[in-house]
């Protein structure tokens, strides 16, 4: 009868060690699927950002713009990445050292938005 007991308890010894390993390499699977999950969405979440900010910057460009131009034209996509790169805090060297373009066309393209937080500013320290 003791060896009946002593081999039962040896088993469900070697049983509950058995489950807890199943259980810690169950764990590292889950783990590995969120962490998969998670890496794809925040690829997506950025994704998502990038293309609000070209939205903003491209309404921000039709605003001011009184002519149209077409949404896919070299002249727009230069203009979206001045922009860009002006509201990012850049100067104007920066930019221009970055489009290739000198300061005197940066400060042209971007007269408008600059004459227009200008306004913005005035009319809401006025108010």
């Amino acid at each position: 009868m003791e060896w009946a007991i002593a081999i039962l308890f040896g088993t469900a010894v070697i049983l509950l060690i058995v489950s807890f390993i199943k259980a810690g390499q169950s764990s590292k699977v889950e783990q590995r699927e969120i962490d998969t999950v998670y890496v794809s969405l925040m690829e997506e979440v950025n994704k998502l950002q990038e293309q609000l900010r070209i939205v903003e910057l491209d309404a921000e460009i039709t605003a001011q713009e009184a002519r149209i131009i077409g949404t896919n034209s070299k002249e727009r996509i230069l203009l979206r990445e001045i922009l860009d790169l002006y509201k990012r805090g850049y100067t104007m060297e920066g930019i221009a050292a970055k489009t290739k373009l000198n300061e005197k066309e940066i400060e042209y393209l971007l007269a408008p938005y600059k004459a227009s937080k200008i306004e913005r500013r005035k009319m809401a320290n006025e108010g």
